[in-house]
Formats: structure tokens, C-alpha cells, sequence
């Protein structure tokens, strides 16, 4: 058994080359020597959002606080609440952050393959990230 007391890892800022606006993340579950499961909690400020990116094993989010935003490429941009679930397949180019005046988190949950999580792209222009295009 591995228990990680709350406050005993420290919060870390993602690279700015695949987030927009001011983003945390808190190290939730990642014990790589028996899973390949990776699971943290990110906090985005109002208007913060990641690039547009896919996962090679799929994601899922948990929304625990605040307002946000989530869109499929090709499909309408969706408004997401605490307690929501989204499900993103495997390869789906997707992104998502928090509304542009509210703040959001959720529990982002994916597996790893080869070493990787996330496959990033380009980043949501604000014209994408407001509906506009």
C-alpha cells in the first residue's frame, strides 16, 4: 500500500508550450513500477485551456469545481460542471479549460503508452476558444 498524504507532493506549473493562461497540476495517481494508469487534478484559471491534443489510450476528465469549457474538433465547444464526465477515445483531438470567467478543475485520467500520455498540437486560438471559428 502507497498512501501520498494530501499536501505531500508538490503542485507544478504544465509547460507553456501546451497550455494557455495560468494552469496548476497536482500529482494524483502515477505509480509507474505496477500501473500505467496517470491521473491529476488541473486547475485552470479563468480563460486558461490546453492546446488542442489527443491521448494514444483515450482520457477521462472529472469535473470537481468551478465552470469549464470542452470541445471535440469538428463538433460545438460544451459546457462543463462539477460532476461532470468526459470521455475522450483514443486519438480524438480534443481540448479543455475553464470558462472565461470562471475558474475549473478536473481530475484528468489517462494511460500511458510507450512513454507518452499526450500527443500535443497547436494551440486554441482565442477565436476557437469563444466560438468564433
Amino acid at each position: 500500500m502507497i498512501i501520498h498524504r494530501a499536501g505531500s507532493r508538490p503542485s507544478t506549473r504544465p509547460s507553456p508550450d501546451y497550455f494557455t493562461g495560468t494552469v496548476r497540476m497536482d500529482p494524483l495517481v502515477g505509480a509507474p513500477e505496477f500501473t500505467d494508469l496517470r491521473g491529476i487534478a488541473v486547475t485552470f484559471e479563468p480563460g486558461a485551456r490546453t492546446n488542442w491534443h489527443t491521448h494514444p489510450l483515450g482520457q477521462t476528465l472529472i469535473v470537481t469545481a468551478g465552470a469549464g469549457l470542452a470541445q471535440k474538433e469538428g463538433e460545438p465547444i460544451q459546457k462543463i460542471f462539477p460532476g461532470d464526465v468526459i470521455t475522450f477515445p483514443p486519438g480524438e483531438k480534443h481540448w479543455h479549460g475553464a470558462a472565461s470567467d470562471c475558474a475549473m478543475t478536473h481530475i484528468a485520467l489517462q494511460q500511458e503508452k510507450d512513454g507518452i500520455t499526450a500527443d500535443w498540437l497547436e494551440p486554441v486560438s482565442d477565436a476557437q476558444y469563444s466560438g468564433e471559428s
